[in-house]
């Protein structure tokens, strides 16, 4: 049986565990607000990016720009999103249980990997995927630069003929306790999407200044850096709200715990209280025994 000074000892531990967690849950709350401010401002551009290009590249044709083409082979490069850190519950292990299912599915083994943030990087270093490189760092001070000169690189190995299509496994934010886990087709780029009448029925025509073609070979590559540091930032707003979540838990499971070792810390307390008076009494009644005697 534990003593008093053990469960005294074990309190401790759990009180000092407990302010730890309670402060990483407010500075994942302080954090998460400006998160959730930059992914909200930034939705609307992204939404309306995608479906500015979407009525440009409907009925253009896939001649028009080296990022519509699509090609028939298997090769496909999984950006899998994670976090630098840990103790964000589920979030990570998420996006690397989803990443890996569709690793798996590649024809062949054809499917590539490149990892955004630490635990990603350490999980596929120990896998027999191939990973074409890894990014630390990026969620922690998000800049659209970084996002920008990722998606350089992407963009450079779908035109260089390295990869065929690319693809971005993320968290989505929902709400503080809420996130999904995405995956996003990059490249090629979407034409025609699902709900928007598939391209049947007269279209309407526009007049282009200077031709589509030019309009198409700033605007590409622009969309693409949009969404990618869209799902950045969306990745960045879920990790802080997983975080806070999960530290808010441990929290409680602290408190309830000090309470449960309060309880048997008194009990026990109480039998040695007990015990002492029951040694003092008999003793007491030992010595009245022997002087009557």
């Amino acid at each position: 049986m534990a003593t008093l000074q053990d469960i005294r000892r074990r309190i401790r531990s759990v009180q000092s565990t407990q302010k730890i967690t309670r402060a990483m849950k407010l500075v994942a709350a302080a954090k998460l607000r400006r998160a959730q401010d930059r992914i909200i401002a930034a939705r609307p551009y992204a939404f309306k990016m995608a479906e500015l290009v979407r009525t440009l590249v409907r009925g253009l044709g896939e001649d028009k720009h080296p990022l519509l083409v699509r090609r028939d082979g298997h090769r496909k490069l999984y950006v899998a999103i994670t976090a630098d850190k840990g103790l964000a519950g589920a979030f990570n292990t998420n996006v690397l249980r989803r990443s890996s299912e569709l690793l798996r599915a590649s024809a062949d083994g054809a499917g590539s990997l490149l990892a955004v943030g630490r635990k990603a990087r350490d999980f596929y270093r120990r896998r027999p995927w191939k990973m074409r490189g890894d990014r630390v760092g990026f969620l922690d001070r998000l800049t659209f630069a970084q996002a920008r000169q990722l998606a350089g690189e992407l963009m450079q190995a779908y035109r260089d003929d390295e990869v065929d299509e690319v693809w971005l496994v993320f968290n989505e934010f929902r709400s503080v306790a809420v996130q999904r886990v995405a995956a996003l087709r990059l490249l090629p780029i979407e034409a025609v999407v699902d709900g928007d009448g598939g391209g049947e029925g007269p279209g309407v025509e526009y007049l282009y200044e200077p031709d589509a073609a030019t309009i198409l070979a700033a605007l590409l590559p622009r969309h693409v850096e949009v969404q990618l540091y869209r799902a950045l930032l969306e990745s960045a707003a879920a990790e802080h709200g997983a975080r806070m979540t999960a530290m808010e838990a441990a929290t409680q499971n602290a408190q309830e715990i000090i309470g449960l070792l309060s309880i048997q810390y008194n009990k026990a307390r109480q039998e040695k209280i007990t015990k002492e008076l029951l040694d003092i009494v008999g003793g007491a009644e030992a010595l009245r025994t022997s002087a009557g005697a």
